[in-house]
């Protein structure tokens, strides 16, 4: 796929969002932004909700392609996940179709395969073939992205990639997070790829750097052309020193989805 030149970045005031705003336009896009909330230092951006269909669909009009990060990332009710990450999403791809936008990167997440066992010393990688087993509502969300991005690729021929992501802060903050971090240069990367990858379809990959504890398999995201450069290591003595390891019988390191298993974040807004 040729490179995309204007690529709509949805929730680009949150967390992520923010990282993506400083380092993709070094890889040559130039973003539209979509948000909620204002988005801080960029006055041009769309602020809207996802269930603005006639504003959604002027912020997709004309662009390349869109990196879809907006929406819930934490636990919630079931009625509020479903405003915002469920119809949110529809609403997303709908845009999209009505309007010929051809690729989407998809911000699935770890969570939904978050009942996954995490594997043991010399125990397989998981595979993104792996069942999926949510372990929130907000990780069930995720796997109705990924089957919503399946359907309007094979019924309207837009393709996606849906990045199952781990956990993307400048540092990882836990000893789970040493198996799924991604540095947000690797973030940046890893996008990069989505976009630009030719013949896509819908490819579900895991999205983390290289590290020394992965858990997942990165080689669908390796296909893309997706390179990563860092490993979460040299963070491991510190947080281990402070933290303990993982420990087989504490249910909240037993699975993927850590914490989420047990005693989810709750959405703050």
């Amino acid at each position: 796929m040729p490179a995309p030149r204007t690529v709509l970045l949805t929730g680009a005031a949150g967390g992520l969002g923010t990282l993506m705003r400083g380092l993709l336009p070094a890889h040559g896009y130039t973003l539209r932004l979509f948000d909620q909330r204002p988005v801080e230092g960029a006055p041009d951006a769309i602020t809207a909700d996802l269930a603005d269909r006639a504003a959604l669909r002027e912020a997709v009009r004309g662009v390349d392609a869109i990196i879809h990060l907006a929406g819930i990332s934490l636990e919630a009710s079931f009625e509020r996940i479903l405003k915002a990450n469920i119809e949110g999403t529809y609403n997303l791809y709908e845009a999209a179709r009505e309007e010929g936008v051809p690729r989407v990167v998809f911000a699935s997440s770890n969570h939904a395969v978050g009942y996954t066992p995490r594997p043991e010393e010399g125990d397989p990688l998981i595979e993104v073939g792996t069942p999926r087993r949510p372990d929130t509502f907000y990780g069930l969300s995720k796997s109705f992205g990924e089957d919503l991005a399946q359907f309007y690729w094979d019924k309207h021929g837009v393709e996606t990639v849906s990045v199952r992501i781990g956990s993307c802060f400048p540092e990882p903050t836990s000893v789970r997070m040493l198996s799924l971090w991604m540095s947000p240069a690797d973030g940046a990367r890893l996008f990069h790829a989505a976009l630009t990858a030719e013949d896509v379809g819908h490819t579900v990959v895991y999205g983390s750097s290289a590290n020394t504890r992965l858990w997942w398999d990165l080689s669908t995201a390796r296909a893309l052309g997706y390179a990563p450069q860092d490993d979460s290591e040299p963070y491991a003595g510190k947080l281990i020193a402070e933290q303990g390891e993982l420990e087989a019988g504490n249910e909240a390191h037993a699975y993927l989805g850590g914490h989420f298993v047990t005693d989810p974040p709750i959405w703050p807004y």
